[in-house]
């Protein structure tokens, strides 16, 4: 992979173009730098990977063996979010910068520590199209971050009752974005069902909204009861174009949001042990 920019590159390959030397160009000689750091972590991820897909059906079905899967994912992914977090501070001229900020967090990123790097980028950079895409999405996440109230919508139940969030209001809430046709949801649904259970007595609940498609409201109910999802759940049945998570900004599930008894948001993309430990901070076993 190369990048071109305005300017002379010059191309040098002894044998072949995979192998060959990138001279005269900023940006390509900023991704050198950055892939080599970035390399180890991305070798990690794949062994990490690697050792997933030959997971017995045993392991496939445990949820201890997924939740420490994920927790390895998200340590090599937390490992490589910070290179891309120091070259971007200490490159605020590098287009690749511009890149790699984009690239954080993914596509439900919290803006917090984000805006900061955002804003010490050089003007330039700002000023580009990309730049300019990049602060209305970080600027529309601020809906949606961690301290921010909620926005509240409302959706039909399985029986057509229109369910709004704000009717929840007094507890603590877990908004859950999942859908009948995703695996990773299906393989997440034993923690959720575990944290239920465990703190459904302590002023916490659940709100499930599915992306199930239009017509598959039977695929929808059948996981329902397949998992044993046993609290609130609203689906509009419009697959991506599901009126709460355009409101979320929810490009990717399963995504959650964690909101407090007054309504403002106090968690995101809690899964596996993350959403347990959060509660148990919430919740102690003296309560």
């Amino acid at each position: 992979m190369m990048y071109v920019e305005p300017g002379t590159i010059n191309v040098s390959a002894m044998d072949s173009v995979k192998k060959a030397e990138i001279t005269g160009s900023q940006i390509n000689d900023d991704n050198k730098k950055l892939m080599a750091q970035l390399t180890p972590i991305n070798e990690k991820s794949k062994k990490i990977y690697q050792e997933a897909q030959r997971a017995t059906l045993a392991q496939q079905q445990s949820a201890e063996y997924q939740n420490m899967m994920q927790a390895r994912f998200k340590a090599a992914q937390s490992e490589q979010e910070g290179i891309l977090m120091n070259f971007v501070k200490a490159n605020p001229k590098s287009y690749l910068s511009l890149l790699a900020l984009s690239s954080l967090g993914g596509p439900s990123a919290d803006p917090a520590p984000l805006l900061p790097l955002y804003n010490a980028l050089d003007l330039s950079l700002k000023e580009t199209e990309a730049g300019k895409q990049l602060e209305t999405s970080l600027n529309g996440l601020k809906a949606t971050a961690i301290g921010a109230m909620a926005p509240d919508f409302t959706q039909p139940d399985a029986d057509g009752k229109p369910v709004k969030l704000s009717s929840f209001r007094g507890k603590y809430v877990l908004v859950d974005f999942w859908a009948s046709w995703c695996g990773p949801c299906r393989q997440e649904n034993p923690n959720v069902v575990k944290a239920f259970n465990k703190y459904k007595d302590k002023n916490f609940t659940i709100l499930g909204v599915s992306l199930d498609k239009p017509g598959a409201k039977d695929a929808w109910q059948s996981a329902i009861k397949s998992d044993g999802l046993a609290w609130t759940q609203v689906s509009d049945l419009k697959f991506w174009d599901n009126e709460a998570a355009a409101l979320y900004f929810v490009r990717a599930i399963p995504q959650n949001f964690l909101i407090d008894p007054q309504g403002k948001i106090i968690g995101k993309n809690l899964r596996g042990a993350d959403l347990d430990n959060k509660l148990a901070k919430l919740f102690p076993a003296s309560m």
